[in-house]
Formats: structure tokens, C-alpha cells, sequence
């Protein structure tokens, strides 16, 4: 290709042409050269522009190689580097193969989802899995991505520590819904911090320390055998929590923890428990009477439960009623609660 460039281009010189239109684009093409040099450094060029430029320099006058927007030492390292491709031949690397992508992050993987595990018990791992490697390159992969040892990567972090201590912990609240006829009502509930699962006990207009213990009562068998997953219950310093309601709590091996006074941050999920409530329900309506608001939180804590995604659960509700599938173009129903101030969504059938 290079010999074949070179004599086009050198019948192209012996052919004399006195256009002037010809003087004219020249000029145009210099300026426009001019321009490139002042933004581009450093153009990027391919196989087929580098042949050009090298045949070109072999028609065109020394004198005249200010044209080029690369300096004679680069044309000569091209030529350079045509020679060494010509008559260099290939050479095997000495060493060991490279170990593919794959198996780099694979092993990565089983380490950080295994904290106990050190490179050898790694290893064992990729070798039933099929992958032929040695356990020195597991260890040198771990050692490259900065992962210690096992016995000082074992310790859980502190994310991992509270998901794990979030499994066994309830938290309780009280809050107030003013009705239309500026009476105030009080809802007790309670949350389970792992999974938001939201249980509402009760609403009335005089809140005792008696109901309040009643109300444990039925949590109690609302949980059933579940209780046994249960050692802690949040909860604040108001006075209807009383020592019967610390009783029937203790008495089911749940132990009381008690927030520090005017501190709702302790009872941070509970609190924005009384938050979504009020935006998405209780804010939004007039509510009559004790039977209005019971039904109005039975209807949003269904939604609550069973549809409504939560951040900290990827986006998955605490009790879902159905299992989501993939998109196939179908009709998305859509489904109203309480007069459309809540809209669920599914796939038609």
C-alpha cells in the first residue's frame, strides 16, 4: 500500500495544473490547518493517514515539510516502527498465564460475602466450581484489591451488626389525629424495626395506662409463635406506659428499652412511622369519629404492609401480597384506597 500511494502521488506532481481555483483552496486548506494546530496538540491519527502523510514526504521538497503538522522525527519513527513490525516476530511472555476477569472478581466476590473466609478456603471454593488456579494467586489477588487476611476482615460492620440486631427489636408509639370536630384521638402501634411490618392496636380518646397495657396484651397474640424472634421493645418515658405494660412485656422475654428524655431520634423508625402516616393519610383527610380514623389506618396500614415499597428493603414492601414479574406489555391495573388519596398498581391478569 505504501509503494502504490507513492507513485499515485508522484503522477500527480508530474502533472502540471494552473487553475487558479486550485491557488484558492490551497490557502483555504493552510488556514484551516492553522486553526487545528492552535486546538489539537496532539491529533489522532490511523494506519491509513500515517501512509499518506509518509508517502507524501517522499514527493514533497524538504524545504516544504513545514506543511506537515507532524515534525520529520515523527515520520521517521513511523518508518522505524513499520521495520520493527516487519521483522519482529512474536514472543511468548514468560510467566504464568494471566488469570481472566472473571475469576478476579469471583473471588472477590466469595470474600467479601464470606468474612471468615481466608485464600485457601477461597480457593477450595474456585476449584469445585472448575476454576484451576493456585491458592498463592487467590492470595495475591486479595492482596492487590486490599482485602486483609481472614481473622482481620471476620469482624461485621456496623451496617451488618444493626440488620442483625434489627431482627429482634419492636419499636412502640403513641400519636395524635385531630378530628373535624376538634376532638384529638390517640393511636398506639407498634413496628418491627427488620422488616417495617406496622401493627395498629388501637385508637381511642382516653389513653390509660390500663388500655396501653391491653394493647400489649393483644400484640402478644397478634405475634403468636413469632415472639420468640423478639428480645427488645423501644419505646419512650410517657407516663401510660406503665409498670403492668413493662410486665406483660418482660414477662414474653422481651426487655424494655427506654429512650433518653426528649430524644425522638432513639425511636427514629417509629417516628417516621407517624410521619408517612400523616402525609400520605391522615393529613389528607377530615376524619369523623374513632370508627372513621380505625378504618382509615386499618385501609393504609394494609397498604403499608403489602404494597408500598421501602427504601431499606430495596424497594420492596414488609409483607408483599403478590410477586412481582418481569414486564410483558400488559395492561397495569391500577387500584384506588379510600377515594383514590392512594393509587396500587399491578399487572392485569
Amino acid at each position: 500500500m505504501y509503494t502504490l500511494t507513492r507513485r499515485a502521488v508522484e503522477l500527480m506532481v508530474l502533472r502540471v495544473r494552473a487553475d487558479a481555483a486550485k491557488d484558492i483552496e490551497l490557502l483555504v486548506l493552510r488556514h484551516q490547518l492553522a486553526v487545528l494546530r492552535r486546538q489539537v496538540h496532539r491529533p489522532a491519527l490511523e494506519p491509513a493517514d500515517r501512509i499518506l502523510l509518509a508517502a507524501l514526504s517522499r514527493v514533497l521538497p524538504r524545504p516544504r515539510w513545514a506543511a506537515f503538522f507532524v515534525t520529520p522525527n515523527t515520520l521517521l519513527r513511523w518508518h522505524r516502527d513499520l521495520l520493527t513490525k516487519r521483522w519482529t516476530y512474536p514472543q511468548r511472555t514468560p510467566g504464568r498465564p494471566s488469570v481472566r476477569r472473571e475469576v478476579r472478581k469471583l473471588v472477590l466476590r466469595l470474600a467479601r460475602e464470606n468474612p471468615t473466609w481466608g485464600h485457601r478456603r477461597i480457593h477450595g471454593e474456585l476449584v469445585g466450581l472448575g476454576h484451576q488456579l493456585g491458592a498463592s494467586t487467590v492470595w495475591r489477588i486479595l492482596h492487590r484489591a486490599g482485602l486483609d487476611p481472614a481473622p482481620r476482615r471476620a469482624g461485621a460492620t456496623w451496617r451488618e451488626f444493626l440488620h442483625a440486631q434489627a431482627t429482634s427489636i419492636l419499636a412502640c408509639d403513641l400519636f395524635a389525629v385531630d378530628t373535624v370536630f376538634l376532638q384529638r384521638i390517640y393511636v398506639f402501634f407498634v413496628v418491627e424495626i427488620a422488616t417495617r411490618r406496622v401493627h395498629v392496636l388501637g385508637v381511642t380518646r382516653h389513653p390509660t395506662g390500663g388500655w396501653v397495657t391491653q394493647q400489649a396484651r393483644n400484640l402478644l397474640m397478634d405475634l403468636g409463635m413469632r415472639i420468640d424472634g423478639f428480645r427488645f421493645l423501644i419505646r419512650d418515658r410517657d407516663t401510660k406506659f406503665s409498670g403492668a405494660f413493662d410486665a406483660v412485656v418482660t414477662a414474653a422475654g422481651i426487655q424494655i428499652l427506654k429512650t433518653p428524655p426528649q430524644a425522638p431520634q432513639a425511636n427514629a423508625i417509629a417516628e417516621r412511622r407517624v410521619g408517612s402516616a400523616r402525609r400520605e393519610r391522615t393529613d389528607r383527610l377530615l376524619i369523623v369519629g374513632e370508627r372513621h380514623l380505625r378504618a382509615v389506618l386499618d385501609a393504609y396500614a394494609a397498604h403499608y404492609n403489602g404494597h408500598r415499597p421501602h427504601r431499606s428493603l430495596q424497594q420492596r414492601p414488609p409483607h408483599p401480597t403478590h410477586t412481582p414479574t418481569a414486564l410483558s406489555g400488559g395492561t397495569i391495573r391500577r387500584r384506588q384506597i379510600l377515594g383514590g388519596l392512594i393509587n396500587e398498581y399491578e399487572q392485569a391478569v
